[in-house]
């Protein structure tokens, strides 16, 4: 049976993880399949990336690294991506994932000049968006939490873009017909928002943030969260 691979490419905050799980866990839990149904590979240790033909899709996590810093295993993991891609095998990158596949496929990441980006925003979604097949029909915008501090600053080559906020002008795109990067993050709610701006309280303020504020206006997703469901659907229906 294929399966779906969650490529696990970081992990949470040590006290987040006790708590609540780590990426993985959070990724399991969004998709709503069945155990059989899903596998978890980190490349980060060298391990071989299972054969292309085991695979019904690819969900890659976020990641406290740097697309940026050019680590060898983020490196690899950019060049089967694209391998992945050209067989057809849906994927979707989430955060650094999202990031990878953009480097992946030519565009460019680096610091959002805006600066880090946390806790909940509201993203548009573009006309393209809002007929998308992962992302059409989740209404013209919706809650979703944010994390991060890179950003897609240039999309790839023919890449389509899918979803904006006021932040980031890349919040989602689409390479081919099943390839997509999310910026925001569908698996985390509000807790796990919470969490990240108090652990990122001091660099938020350097960069002149207003971390009360920030966490003033935390609130649910269930409509981004959606997304995860919608992808393991898009997986599954394809390979019936």
């Amino acid at each position: 049976m294929k399966k779906l691979l969650i490529v696990k490419v970081g992990n949470t905050l040590p006290e987040l993880a006790a708590r609540r799980g780590d990426f993985d866990d959070w990724f399991k839990a969004g998709l709503g399949l069945d155990p059989d149904q899903l596998e978890v590979f980190d490349p980060r240790g060298g391990a071989e990336f299972p054969p292309l033909a085991t695979l019904a899709g690819v969900l890659v996590t976020g990641s406290h690294c740097m697309v940026t810093e050019h680590l060898d295993w983020s490196e690899r993991t950019a060049r089967w991506l694209v391998e992945v891609a050209g067989a057809d095998v849906p994927i979707l990158g989430v955060c650094y994932g999202h990031q990878l596949l953009a480097y992946a496929f030519g565009g460019e990441v680096g610091n959002n000049p805006r600066g880090p980006q946390e806790g909940t925003t509201r993203v548009e979604l573009t006309p393209a968006g809002q007929k998308d097949a992962l992302l059409g029909g989740l209404g013209a915008d919706f809650a979703a939490q944010v994390s991060h501090t890179q950003s897609a600053l240039r999309l790839p080559p023919g890449a389509v873009r899918l979803a904006f906020d006021g932040w980031d002008m890349n919040q989602a795109f689409r390479v081919g017909q099943n390839t997509w990067g999310v910026q925001f993050h569908p698996e985390i709610d509000a807790d796990i928002a919470r969490t990240y701006i108090h652990a990122e309280r001091d660099e938020l303020a350097a960069e002149g943030q207003d971390v009360e504020q920030i966490l003033s206006t935390l609130r649910e997703s269930p409509v981004a969260a959606q997304v995860l469901r919608r992808f393991a659907e898009l997986v599954f229906d394809s390979v019936l």
